[in-house]
């Protein structure tokens, strides 16, 4: 029926965030808005095939153990949201055709086609205001007790885009605030066998992007999106290796910044 409230989620099925060390006291705080490829049961698998779901068009591939990595080298809070980008993007205003996409990349999602209000409003309901209020709730928290943040969102990318290379090894995106994106890009230049994007392979916007906006920049707080290119971060050794050395290297930004990382 048009407009019936019909719950999104089961009883049974898993939380949509996952949350570490929400009360520690480092100043960075992590979060992962694709962390997950999971899709409800009630909406099946969208129309796709399961080749399709592995794809970047689900989730952000490697991001999450890398978030996951850098929140236990610095003990620093960290939240996770672990439902497909599909169902709904946790890094898009509603506004935008992108949050509930019918196309990704070049692939039509069926599932997404012809939704009503309620529909629509279930995915924002039980996945994207959980998600964000979380991170709201964390930050507020923090505020109150005088912590300075350093807002990191960590994603991935894919090293090709409907036919286009992307000679990037990670990306800096951030819009009106660039101070930790600065102070990183040195940081990672001098590291001598990178590609490093500023603003590459895309750049933030009020537009395109809900979490660095919102969370970030409304709060007036240091913020950074990185983004990596997900074919260095597949495997475990990927993971490992580039954890280590953005935490060496979120540590001197941190010490650039007059900030400390652990506390």
């Amino acid at each position: 029926m048009e407009g019936r409230v019909v719950p999104l989620l089961g009883s049974e099925e898993p939380s949509p965030i996952e949350v570490r060390r929400l009360d520690s006291p480092s100043h960075l705080f992590f979060t992962c808005d694709h962390a997950g490829r999971r899709l409800p049961h009630r909406l099946g698998n969208l129309g796709l095939p399961e080749s399709e779901l592995q794809r970047h068009i689900a989730w952000d591939i490697g991001a999450a153990p890398v978030a996951q990595s850098l929140s236990d080298h610095f003990e620093a809070p960290l939240v996770l949201q672990n439902y497909s980008r599909l169902v709904i993007d946790c890094n898009r205003p509603h506004h935008v055709a992108g949050s509930i996409p019918e196309v990704s990349e070049e692939t039509e999602i069926p599932g997404n086609r012809d939704l009503d209000d309620a529909e629509k409003s279930a995915r924002r309901r039980e996945i994207f205001d959980p998600y964000h209020d979380r991170i709201s709730d964390a930050l507020d928290a923090r505020s109150a007790a005088g912590v300075e943040c350093v807002l990191v969102s960590v994603h991935s990318f894919t090293p090709i885009y409907k036919g286009q290379e992307r000679p990037w090894d990670i990306g800096l995106l951030y819009n009106r605030d660039d101070r930790l994106a600065s102070v990183l890009h040195d940081l990672l230049a001098h590291e001598r066998d990178l590609e490093v994007g500023d603003n590459e392979p895309y750049s933030v916007s009020d537009e395109t992007d809900y979490t660095i906006p919102v969370h970030g920049e409304d709060r007036g707080i240091h913020h950074i999106m990185l983004e990596i290119r997900q074919d260095h971060i597949e495997s475990p050794n990927g993971q490992r290796a580039w954890s280590q050395r953005l935490g060496r290297l979120l540590s001197q930004a941190c010490r650039e910044l007059d900030l400390s990382s652990e506390s």
